[in-house]
């Protein structure tokens, strides 16, 4: 299955893909921001691809007509053989595609396990249940977000890691921008001296096999 995250395409400086040329079978939203919501809406209109996100942001889609289904921190909805149990994050998540912003509710992660457990913790500062996500979801791969200022850092993420203990670390959401500049060599590194996981640093593009 091929499940689309956070799907922020056009008008994003780093993104090689275009929005026009992927075919999911799923949409995972984790919050209502622009960057993240992002081209969700006319991806799932073309190829009619629900959108999984939280119920505000799903029912705000609805209403567009975009075929979605809500969700909430801890439930667990099935897409085909697919399970995608939300996660608690730490951040905002007003829908900022309308004027003015919409309430989005509560900004959330995902644990996507098709046999494989992928842990993407979305925008989000550290909290403590990080380690009940380990202890409970025992990902196999967590994306952790490193760009500092909207999320946590590098320091963070590694403590997070520490605590989630994946076998592969990937870190996202970092360098799109400078404000959110960051050295992903410099977080390997963190993560190295905390825990056994492995960090991959994945360019824009790039695809991991596990």
């Amino acid at each position: 299955m091929k499940v689309l995250i956070d799907p922020y395409l056009r008008g994003n400086p780093a993104a090689p893909a275009s929005a026009e040329k992927l075919e999911p079978d799923a949409i995972a939203v984790t919050h209502g921001h622009a960057d993240h919501l992002g081209d969700a809406e006319d991806i799932a209109r073309r190829t009619g691809s629900p959108v999984l996100a939280v119920s505000e942001v799903a029912r705000f889609l609805d209403r567009r007509g975009v075929l979605s289904e809500g969700m909430n921190i801890g439930g667990t909805f099935r897409v085909a053989d697919v399970s995608f149990t939300m996660t608690q994050a730490i951040h905002s998540s007003d829908i900022t595609v309308t004027d003015p912003p919409t309430c989005g509710g509560d900004a959330a992660g995902f644990v996507i396990d098709d046999g494989i457990r992928v842990y993407h913790a979305g925008d989000t500062a550290l909290f403590d249940d990080m380690r009940l996500i380990g202890d409970l979801y025992r990902p196999d791969v967590a994306l952790l977000p490193i760009g500092d200022r909207y999320t946590m850092g590098m320091r963070e993420a590694a403590i997070a890691a520490s605590w989630i203990r994946p076998h592969l670390v990937i870190p996202m959401h970092y360098n799109t921008w400078p404000r959110i500049s960051q050295d992903p060599a410099e977080f390997r590194e963190m993560v190295e001296m905390l825990c056994d996981s492995e960090v991959v640093i994945l360019e824009p593009g790039d695809s991991l096999e596990c």
